[in-house]
């Protein structure tokens, strides 16, 4: 584990920030950077089959120790960050054994991590914690699942008297922009089953993830002359407001937790001719899922309706679904990695995921994959942060599962 805090900081230092606009695999030149980078190192560590394809998706081998059949399994990890808030020239600073209180991230900007906005900060106290400069998000989100999973391999390497069968390793690119799954070959990777290291709190354990969708309005207006414009002028503008407060007020993320679902207004922007509004779709119940893209489809009917014209449209495209359903009939591969997380002193934290990974996707793909922590706290902002000692823990479950599933 002594290269674990080496590798994070090295990795995080990489621009891999994801770009849903460019249309791309990967969508920015930074990943493809890293995934080469990553393949170098993976070859020097000693792992086998190590290939990075065409699209950025890098995937190793570490050969089994045992002779007996035993299920191969996987790890999965994501190389992007999100577009949400700059990645870029991150700075990185470790605090060496925390000793409570805020935390101040740029004297120069006024920039401080403030216990009374961050209370779970003071539940590592005594730790190591690596915070950002405040002015970039950290990337823990994932490199510290790509850090951990690394970390893991080259300890099996080092330690062939462990035992263990076969395992696949897989990091992908732009999963922050909902796409890290569409170019993954299950078949290649050839495992039965995997997790993903995409988690946030040490302790976390997740096979349940909203049912996800986005939504595109546009409502057209006409411009007039405002000194003239009785009955003539169409202010896009106010009837795109009017469709968004006609959504149930507290149905938002600001309002909402645990199993509750909501729309997220994600971006508004337009002028008097023409408004354009982009949501998101959440809930984990895939009826109340379905409702509330009808609902969001009638409001839009009923605009028209008002204007006797087509003035709005929606389109809704679907992004993932809850993988609960995939994964309940084999929930033994959660069981392994509750078990590996009780041996080695971890309470499992058993949670649906307020979003969704890369195994959400790839669960519907044949290949169940739960979530485990990968220890950071405050992704896609400022304030992140990552106790050292959490991506440690997350590294030997991953060793603990690759052995329980060998004594099977």
């Amino acid at each position: 584990m002594d290269n674990l805090l080496e590798r994070f900081l090295k990795y995080v230092q990489i621009d891999t920030e994801a770009d849903a606009n460019t249309g791309l695999t990967p969508s920015t030149p930074g990943q493809m950077v890293f995934a080469r980078q990553l393949i170098e190192e993976l070859k020097s560590i000693g792992l086998s089959d190590v290939d990075l394809d065409e699209n950025g998706y890098v995937m190793a081998t570490v050969p089994s120790t045992v002779t007996e059949e035993v299920p191969v399994i996987g790890f999965v990890a994501h190389m992007d960050t999100s577009p949400d808030f700059s990645g870029k020239h991150v700075k990185p600073r470790v605090i060496n054994n925390y000793t409570g209180g805020d935390i101040v991230l740029n004297e120069a900007k006024g920039i401080v991590l403030k216990v009374n906005d961050f209370p779970e900060v003071e539940n590592y106290r005594g730790q190591d914690l690596v915070v950002t400069d405040g002015t970039t998000l950290l990337g823990a989100d994932d490199k510290a699942g790509i850090t951990e999973i690394v970390t893991a391999m080259e300890y099996l390497i080092q330690h062939p008297e462990i035992k263990h069968g076969k395992i696949r390793i897989c990091f992908t690119p732009d999963e922050e922009i909902g796409a890290g799954a569409d170019h993954f070959d299950v078949e290649k990777f050839g495992a039965e089953f995997a997790y993903t290291m995409d988690g946030s709190e040490i302790g976390e354990l997740e096979y349940e993830n909203f049912n996800a969708a986005g939504a595109n309005i546009t409502v057209k207006g006409r411009m007039v002359h405002p000194g003239y414009a009785k009955h003539k002028m169409r202010n896009s503008i106010r009837i795109a407001n009017q469709i968004m407060t006609m959504l149930p007020r507290f149905d938002t993320p600001e309002h909402t937790d645990g199993y509750e679902g909501f729309y997220h207004l994600m971006s508004f922007n337009g002028d008097v001719e023409e408004t354009k509004m982009t949501y998101i779709i959440r809930d984990f119940r895939r009826d109340r899922f379905e409702d509330r893209k009808k609902e969001l489809k009638h409001l839009v009917r009923k605009i028209n309706a008002e204007y006797n014209e087509e003035v709005a449209t929606v389109e809704i495209k679907d992004q993932y679904y809850n993988m609960r359903e995939k994964v309940e009939p084999v929930m033994y591969v959660v069981d392994y990695a509750k078990t590996a997380m009780e041996e080695l002193g971890i309470k499992p934290i058993v949670k649906p995921i307020r979003g969704g990974t890369d195994g959400a996707r790839l669960s519907y793909m044949n290949l169940p994959t739960p979530n485990i922590f990968a220890g950071g706290h405050n992704f896609h902002g400022r304030f992140e942060f990552v106790p050292v000692q959490s991506m440690i823990k997350a590294s030997e479950v991953i060793i603990r599962i690759s052995e329980l599933v060998a004594k099977k």
